[in-house]
């Protein structure tokens, strides 16, 4: 299969994407949910390698296919890892037909005009380099909007914008993610500002560049239709922010063209100490609700 085939499948294929990048900082979380304690684990390789057994039973599960999955999103130690004897964002593409992003971020600065911006990335050409000989379609990487700041946001946006431009230069395709934090009083009036950001950026770009947004779920119905609409927009995905699954698959549905790539809310329920088949139904339940909400909108 060619980039070209990956390249249309992401632009108009029916599904989500699915985020199995949780790093360092947020695996514990993650590993407890999945019903491992911090206890069961002494050191972060191990705890590496509990995330890891996972991601790939959850890329191996029978409903984890391009049917309905149409995207992951890697963490780096993922893409560097083999997932029933394959490389894993070869896997995911040959036996999946699931397109492999790569998460790049190395985390959030500290907050300043309430956002936080991204740490610096000294070593992105090497990182984008080897994901490029790895197979990976394209990156992800998340900022936070935590006010409506319009000089935050607009720092936010640029500098996702900049970054987005480097991995361009690659071949890649970037998911710009200006995630703007569900619980904050003036959530609406920072989605406004972010919209206006994000437009003008998009209009600056030159025609030959593409590139994909992944945002919170607004406040307003269709807040974000004029950039799902925008030439240069290969796809506006949504996180799920901490919404429950329920909710979070209820506002999507409201939103015309755009798509699920969430994370917590794709793998809430299940636990390390199902069987497989248990394990099974419940991700395909999961995928399941999370397609219906992708593809109604």
């Amino acid at each position: 299969m060619s980039d070209m085939s990956q390249k249309d499948r992401m632009a108009t294929a029916p599904g989500f994407i699915a985020a199995l990048d949780q790093s360092g900082g947020s695996t514990p979380k993650a590993l407890k949910l999945y019903g491992i304690e911090e206890d069961a684990y002494g050191s972060d390789s191990e705890m590496f390698d509990l995330i890891h057994a996972m991601r790939s039973r959850i890329a191996q599960a029978d409903a984890f296919t391009g049917d309905k999955v149409i995207g992951a999103i890697l963490f780096e130690m993922t893409m560097d890892r083999d997932i029933n004897g394959k490389p894993a964002a070869q896997f995911l593409w040959e036996d999946r037909q699931v397109v492999p992003f790569l998460k790049v971020d190395k985390g959030l600065a500290d907050a300043e005009n309430g956002v936080k911006v991204m740490k610096p990335m000294p070593d992105l050409d090497a990182l984008l380099s080897r994901a490029v000989e790895k197979g990976i379609f394209g990156t992800k990487m998340r900022s936070v909007i935590d006010a409506a700041n319009a000089e935050g946001i607009a720092a936010v946006v640029a500098q996702q914008f900049e970054i987005g431009k480097q991995i361009l230069g690659h071949g890649l395709v970037p998911i710009i993610e200006p995630e703007v934090t569900i619980s904050i009083a003036d959530k609406a009036a920072a989605e406004d500002i972010l919209r206006d950001e994000i437009a003008k950026q998009l209009d600056a770009l030159p025609e030959d560049q593409d590139v994909m947004l992944k945002l919170t779920l607004p406040e307003a119905d269709n807040h974000y239709k004029p950039l799902i609409d925008h030439p240069r927009v290969l796809r506006v995905v949504a996180l799920s922010g901490g919404y429950s699954r329920e909710e979070a698959n209820d506002r999507l549905s409201r939103q015309t063209g755009m798509i699920a790539s969430f994370s917590r809310a794709l793998t809430e329920g299940l636990s390390a100490q199902q069987s497989d088949a248990e394990f099974g139904d419940t991700i395909a339940a999961s995928i399941d609700s999370i397609h219906a909400a992708s593809v109604a909108g």
